[in-house]
């Protein structure tokens, strides 16, 4: 299973006023590129269209200057001068009254106009205020201004992540990953890509629901679009900061860059109505349909809340599906080989770091960390970013200097680590994937901690080996799973959980255990554990397990436990839940084996 966790985000105003040309001077579809145009990009002197407004300086000598033009609806029919009879410089600026006879500097300051006076789309565009359009008055609220241009870039790093995932069923992290290290994007850039990417895909089936009641028959679009859509509807509903126009207007911005300047209209007028009609959605009912509601109202597919359903009734699941970490914060862990808690906190002090001391010894939570696989206290095997359910899983295993010990599915090598350090860099430990490239990925994980008793290989562990019969210490099997103890922080995992697919991952771990339990010496250590919350991967798993094992008994860990943790061990293991425990929603079981 996979150890490594993984997000204020913001937007960056990097075009001004002088960026846009003039309306109508729009290029057609397909002449421009995404990113083309450079800022302050300007047409020559000349090159200017019939209508178009004449730029800084090329007005010729005797033209009206600024502020001269009586404003609009001020000339009643017919009192226009005729030719000839106005003189240059006969009339002088502010000479007559403004439209409704005020006074020169006597218009009412920004704010003063009621809100609902102006209907909905009069007010132009995001970024389209022209040259000498009035400023709010000083001191006027600030989100009354006008908003600031948004940097479209960031955007479309976040579109082309979650296109990853949509298309290619790509893992969210690593598409993400990928697609920030090709961008170079600032680090405020990134943060706002990731709470895009993240927040977009937790909330899929939920922003789907409301979508596609704005548009009337056409749910079949482009998945572009579809993708487009849900991300400007997750910035209308989710993200307070941005406001309603530029979220549309960058929607539709978005549209244009990916070529699909036929559907612009589509994608702004389905997003204006989802703000006119956002009080319009009708909501399934959980006295109607319970399974519908909690699938709809917290975006998980009808399979899986079927699942929690049956497992913990409606409430449970509920507030299961309901949860959502406060903050993205990094947890990390010190290598004790290499560091220790003082100067682990003293560096993250030095970077400016807020952290928080975990549920485990050695463990910190990191807030607003950014990437830290950038620090060099990383890169140098200082600490490693684990969650706690994870490193607890591993140091309940209690393996010593000297021992020999496997890691039945090691990658990518988090608690492989954990074992090596626990043993202080002696003994041996086996680490063993089913796939090249993860065991690649072992050898690099030690490399960086500098542990050199681990021994990584390419190896199926559900494959039995009399060979190593009674060679083992201990054990772990971190089976693979389900995934769905780390949906909060991993979201897109939810949508693959089906039935079937659960039925076949049982299957395998029943394998593995079966493989991997006639290894163990007798008075050795064998712990399961997985990153799932459903009964049937857990505690159904072990209970069937002893059945066919009696060679093996439960070995309680309440005493290792975290007091907070300890309160909910049962006979069959331990199983962590995210809304109530605070960690990842993980399941772990220690057995001994007393007999040959």
């Amino acid at each position: 299973m996979a150890d490594n966790k993984g997000r204020d985000g913001g937007f960056r105003g990097a075009n001004r006023n002088t960026d846009r040309k003039p309306r109508g001077d729009k290029p057609g579809f397909g002449e421009k590129k995404f990113g083309e145009k450079k800022f302050g990009d300007k047409k020559p002197y000349g090159e200017r269209k019939f209508g178009d407004k004449p730029g800084f300086g090329e007005k010729k000598f005797g033209e009206k200057k600024f502020g001269e033009k009586k404003p609009y609806g001020e000339r009643k029919f017919g009192d226009k001068p005729g030719f000839g009879e106005k003189k240059f410089g006969e009339k002088k600026f502010g000479d007559k009254k403004p439209y409704g006879e005020r006074k020169f500097g006597d218009k009412s300051g920004f704010g003063e106009k009621k809100f609902g006076e102006k209907k909905f789309g009069d007010k132009p565009s995001f970024g389209e205020r022209r040259f000498g359009d009035r400023k709010p008055a000083f001191g006027a609220p600030r989100a009354e201004r006008k908003p600031r241009p948004v940097n479209l870039a960031p955007r479309r790093v976040a579109l082309e992540t979650l296109l990853d995932v949509s298309r290619s069923d790509a893992y969210a992290s690593l598409a993400l990953d990928k697609r920030l290290a090709q961008a170079n994007l600032p680090r405020r850039d990134r943060a706002f890509v990731t709470q895009l990417v993240y927040g977009t895909l937790e909330n899929r089936m939920t922003l789907d629901w409301r979508i596609d009641q704005f548009l009337e028959g056409n749910k079949e679009i482009d998945q572009t679009v579809r993708e487009i859509l849900r991300m400007g509807a997750y910035q209308l509903f989710y993200l307070d900061r941005v406001p309603d126009m530029a979220a549309v207007d960058e929607s539709v911005s978005l549209t244009r860059a990916m070529g699909l300047e036929a559907l612009t209209g589509l994608v702004n007028g389905v997003l204006r109505n989802m703000i006119r009609g956002k009080n319009d959605v009708v909501w399934p009912k959980p006295q109607d349909d319970a399974v519908k509601y909690l699938s709809v109202m917290f975006s998980a597919p009808t399979a899986l809340c079927q699942m929690l359903v049956s497992a913990y009734g409606e409430h449970d699941a509920m507030e299961i599906l309901r949860y959502r970490p406060k903050d993205r914060s990094v947890t990390v862990r010190v290598n004790y080989l290499r560091c220790d808690d003082a100067r682990l906190r003293s560096l993250f002090a030095d970077d400016e770091l807020e952290f928080d001391p975990g549920i485990l010894p050695g463990m910190y939570k990191v807030h607003s960390a950014g990437d830290m696989t950038r620090m060099r206290a990383f890169q140098n095997g200082l600490f490693t970013i684990q969650g706690e359910s994870s490193v607890l899983a591993a140091r309940m295993v209690g393996a010593k200097p000297g021992q020999t010990v496997l890691d039945a599915c090691a990658a990518p090598g988090g608690k492989t680590a954990v074992l090596s350090e626990m043993m202080g860099d002696t003994g041996r430990v086996y680490a063993w994937d089913t796939h090249a490239h993860r065991v690649e990925l072992i050898r690099g994980t030690m490399n960086r901690l500098k542990l050199e008793n681990v021994r990584p290989a390419v190896k199926d562990a559900s494959v039995p080996r009399e060979d190593m019969a009674m060679t083992l210490d201990a054990a772990l099997v971190d089976a693979p799973c389900s995934g769905t103890g780390v949906m909060n922080e991993k979201p897109d995992v939810k949508y693959r959980v089906t039935k079937e697919g659960v039925q076949a991952l049982c299957r395998t771990q029943k394998d593995i255990l079966d493989a991997v339990a006639p290894m163990v010496k007798v008075g050795g250590t064998l712990v399961y554990s997985t990153c799932s919350i459903l009964p049937q991967e857990n505690e159904e798993q072990i209970r069937a397990f002893l059945e066919r094992h009696p060679e093996y008994e439960i070995q309680p860990m309440g005493a290792e436990l975290p007091e907070k943790l300890a309160a909910h061990e049962n006979a069959l293991g331990l199983q962590m839940f995210a809304h109530r425990d605070g960690t990842d929603g993980f399941y772990v079981c220690r057995m001994r084996r007393v007999k040959a």
